[in-house]
């Protein structure tokens, strides 16, 4: 069972309705062992996930295409940044660079910003020659 508390001057208390249902199946008087560790800004993480569509939206239809999906994109990007894994694949006979895995238990705030930032450098590597920074600004809202 994974909770969201807040620290509160009274103890640690549920941050939404699931986390204070999860809470009441806690039973009164047992002992449990807890991992604390400070969650990542759901909010940041959404953003990098409409920077992703947004640069999406951008490519040709030849790009599109070479890419396939939208998490294909996705993926390429992490790599082209740096935040990959290598292994052996047996199949292809050749050391293959994977991305890492960007969920919250994995990638701590900092880590998850820098991954932000070489992504968007990755991007506009790409499509900086079809639209400026600010327009791409202004547009990811939009996502």
């Amino acid at each position: 069972m994974k909770l969201n508390l807040l620290n509160t001057i009274d103890g640690l208390k549920p941050c939404y309705d699931e986390d204070y249902d999860e809470k009441k199946k806690l039973k009164i008087g047992e002992t449990y062992i807890a991992e604390i560790r400070l969650v990542r800004n759901p909010r940041f993480h959404r953003l990098y996930f409409a920077l992703i569509n947004c640069a999406w939206a951008y490519l040709t239809e030849s790009e599109e295409a070479g890419f396939r999906t939208k998490e294909n994109f996705r993926k390429y990007l992490e790599v082209a940044a740096g935040f990959n894994d290598v292994f052996y694949s047996p199949k292809l006979a050749e050391w293959v660079e994977i991305p890492k895995s960007i969920a919250f238990d994995k990638m701590d705030e900092a880590e998850f910003r820098d991954l932000y930032e070489g992504v968007k450098n990755v991007i506009f590597k790409i499509i900086g020659n079809r639209v400026s920074e600010a327009e791409f600004e202004r547009n990811l809202s939009n996502f």
